[in-house]
């Protein structure tokens, strides 16, 4: 399933609103631990998957990589992309993830933030990138992390006064579609358990390097108290693959 809710303007709407998207990388709460999963990016050939406003796009420039693509489905976050001031060496295609068809080596790095649990087949997905990237070229993602994905309500246990009692896990085993509501929105998202995701990029011919199921910063924390309970249960998983 090709899912596009970024461009009906009622949740386009809402997801502006959200703090990432208003302060950037900055304010959210994963990114210094996505940063630090980065290879340096000086010179490289770099594709981002499901690029959104492009944020990682001019991050990765900023860093010095020689060229960008950022992919995105969304002809409304492509644009919201483009506004930003132009960078020659960004480009942007609005191509579906699972429509993605480059040439073999065609890059360095590939960095996928926060898309990957709306695509229903990672493993062929995951077989693509290792095709695009060089010999010891990078993969960077970001997921919602199973424990997060695996109940389709994706909400807390409240007491009868409101009161956030625990996080429920159920149906972690049962891999597949999840019917979920996000910014008040009907959302299909595909739940996999930790072993799937990470078997499928052993199986593509990947080496994990490292992972990380990050938390909130204090800083962050200080500047988006909403963000405090996070640090309760993992909500991102994040990989570095390498060729």
């Amino acid at each position: 399933m090709k899912q596009n809710k970024y461009d009906d303007p009622d949740f386009f709407a809402k997801y502006n609103q959200m703090p990432r998207s208003i302060g950037g990388l900055e304010a959210a709460g994963e990114w210094p631990a996505l940063r630090a999963l980065m290879p340096v990016l000086e010179g490289k050939r770099v594709l981002d998957l499901g690029c959104g406003f492009g944020w990682h796009c001019r991050y990765a420039r900023e860093m010095g990589a020689g060229s960008v693509i950022g992919v995105d489905l969304s002809e409304m976050m492509l644009a919201r992309a483009k506004a930003f001031e132009h960078d020659a060496g960004i480009e942007y295609h609005q191509l579906a993830i699972e429509d993605i068809a480059f040439a073999a080596e065609q890059f360095d790095v590939v960095i996928s933030s926060l898309a990957l649990h709306y695509v229903e087949r990672f493993d062929i997905v995951c077989r693509k990138i290792h095709e695009y990237l060089v010999p010891g070229g990078s993969f960077i993602l970001s997921v919602e992390h199973p424990v997060f994905t695996a109940r389709a309500a994706q909400d807390w246990h409240y007491s009868a006064e409101g009161e956030r009692l625990h996080w429920p896990v159920d149906d972690y085993q049962q891999e597949g579609m999840r019917q979920t509501r996000f910014l008040d929105n009907d959302v299909v998202k595909y739940h996999r358990t930790v072993a799937t995701i990470i078997n499928q990029l052993i199986e593509a011919g990947f080496t994990i390097r490292k992972l990380s199921e990050p938390q909130p910063t204090p800083e962050a924390i200080a500047a988006y108290p909403d963000m405090r309970d996070e640090t309760r249960r993992p909500i991102f998983l994040l990989i570095a693959a390498e060729k």
